[in-house]
């Protein structure tokens, strides 16, 4: 796969390169085309060209292409994972996992896209009929993430291509390989010149001013942190572009004193260090009813004191290194400034000062004005809260300007209902973990976003609503 991804990169006219790292050993695997504003404005005129054939094509048509781009993933699966733990660092079995899993995607929106339905509206006069078709946005600009670098691709692509728009992408400079690798499959699926283009660069700020700036643009889809995602509205703004943003989170695990709590400590395990934590829908605050917190956080230290930090490839790899030294960092001087505010580490290791490997954390007596309260720490530290009332418990939980996922645990009916209506979350899990796939609406609230990608609701977001007044019946 890399030396397609080569052929195609030799294809492109760029005068500048960048450097991919491998984030657990800093080796460099490949030189990357620096791409400015100029070749931003070219994918746009190409993709202008592709737009009106695509979506002139019918929803089989399209269907078609998008199956055999899924066909021809899970065939590169093994090798898609590899590039993703190279250019990611996360441990390969997840890696592999993350390719299949949002491969579906494409899978579910080439069914979806059979199912745009109109509607036909009783008239009010015997001579008109009135009816509503959806046809696609337009051109799409997306700009993706790196810590998942196959999955935030698919569940933005998928839906644009199958409601008939074309898209332009900008990936991570950090994880841009993977999007490069998808590009060469989508070609060689059928899609047809200008329908999927990446642009890779090293500084986003150019792509970005072409791709919020441009008229011909008709749509942004950006998942990042909500500063970013401000910015890029405020620069949409002058062209109306419809917008699906998933920004920032402050994920909030809730205990009660009734749930099952070894299943609890396992969702924790997974909600908190998945992907070393590099989450936008990681558990980022541990809330324990005050009857539990002792044999939870024995539970839950001791797990995290067996994972095994190292590199990716290595086949006993429970959790991968940081994306680079400056998150790493980031994350360090979090824990640090709690530490130094009155909170207890109660997990064995420290990090080490070099490399970007940080060990599974987890912090006691935190207090709300502590900066890792109330920070997206993007890292495997969990800061631990108590409560002792279900309504400290959402106070608490809903203490933040973001809303994006909200997970408790409890065996009570009853309050399984009122805690799922009160948390102020776009996603909320229920004795589980497992809150994203192809079928359920991803996307939060407050200034956790807006828009949904997966299931039913992400098509529509990608689709405009057309009213026709028929008269003269």
């Amino acid at each position: 796969m890399l030396e397609r991804i080569a052929t195609r990169l030799d294809s492109l006219n760029a005068e500048t390169r960048f450097d991919v790292v491998n984030p657990s050993d800093g080796a460099i695997i490949a030189r990357i085309p620096d791409l400015d504003a100029a070749h931003a404005e070219e994918a746009v005129v190409r993709a202008r060209t592709a737009q009106a054939d695509w979506a002139a094509l019918t929803a089989r048509e399209r269907c078609s292409i998008l199956r055999r781009w899924h066909d021809l993933i899970l065939s590169a699966e093994r090798e898609l994972g590899e590039i993703l733990t190279l250019e990611q660092g996360k441990p390969f079995a997840e890696a592999h996992r993350e390719v299949s899993f949002n491969a579906a995607y494409i899978e579910w929106f080439a069914e979806e896209a059979k199912r745009a339905y109109g509607d036909v509206i009783p008239t009010s006069a015997a001579s008109r009929r009135q009816i509503v078709i959806r046809q696609p946005v337009g051109i799409v600009g997306a700009i993706t993430p790196w810590n998942f670098p196959s999955g935030m691709i698919t569940r933005k692509a998928a839906p644009a291509l199958a409601a008939g728009c074309v898209i332009i992408l900008k990936p991570s400079d950090e994880t841009p390989l993977s999007a490069l690798a998808l590009e060469v499959l989508a070609e060689e699926a059928g899609f047809p010149a200008g329908v999927f283009q990446v642009v890779t660069a090293k500084d986003p700020a150019p792509i970005a001013s072409v791709l919020t700036g441009h008229a011909d643009i008709r749509k942004l889809s950006f998942t990042g942190s909500t500063r970013v995602g401000k910015l890029l509205m405020q620069q949409s703004a002058a062209t109306m572009k419809r917008l699906s943003l998933e920004l920032g989170g402050n994920a909030p695990f809730i205990v009660f004193e009734d749930a099952d709590i070894d299943a609890a400590v396992a969702g924790a395990m997974v909600a908190k260090f998945r992907n070393a934590g590099q989450t936008c829908i990681c558990a980022n605050r541990i809330l324990l009813h005050t009857a539990i917190r002792d044999e939870f956080l024995a539970k839950f230290a001791a797990a995290a004191d067996a994972m095994n930090v190292s590199d990716g490839f290595d086949p006993a790899c429970d959790m991968g290194p940081m994306i680079n030294w400056a998150a790493k960092r980031k994350v360090t001087q979090l824990v640090e400034g709690a530490l130094s505010d009155g909170a207890r580490r109660i997990t064995a290791r420290v990090p080490e000062e070099a490399g970007n490997f940080h060990p599974p954390t987890i912090l006691t007596d935190v207090t709300s004005e502590m900066d890792i309260a109330s920070t997206e720490i993007f890292g495997p530290v969990a800061p631990v809260f108590t409560f002792d009332t279900d309504a400290q418990a959402i106070a608490l939980a809903n203490d933040t300007p973001y809303g994006l996922a909200a997970y408790f645990w409890t065996r009570d009916y009853s309050r399984a209902w009122r805690m799922a209506e009160s948390l102020e979350a776009g996603m909320i899990g229920l004795n589980d973990v497992a809150i994203s796939g192809d079928s359920t609406p991803f996307g939060g609230v407050k200034e956790s976003g807006m828009g949904r990608e997966g299931s039913r609701y992400g098509l529509d977001d990608y689709l405009e609503i057309k009213y026709v007044a028929m008269g003269g019946i």
